[in-house]
């Protein structure tokens, strides 16, 4: 069973979130020839504060 771990930063609205499911899945069912059914997607959700760019947090640069 292929699973995709994706940590993105907060703030994304929950239909951008199901697109990249979607498309994640998608990506790996071609790349891998695994049956849609069988792939998973686990998105975490980091706060700015707690990514870090370049030394500093996302938040501190306004990301």
């Amino acid at each position: 069973m292929p699973i995709a771990q994706l940590y993105i930063i907060e703030g994304r609205s929950d239909e951008q979130k199901e697109t990249l499911i979607r498309e994640v899945t998608e990506a790996m069912a071609r790349s891998l020839d695994a049956p849609v059914e069988r792939i998973r997607v686990m998105i975490t959700e980091m706060p700015k504060q707690h990514f870090g760019i370049a030394g500093q947090s996302a938040k501190k640069l306004g990301r």
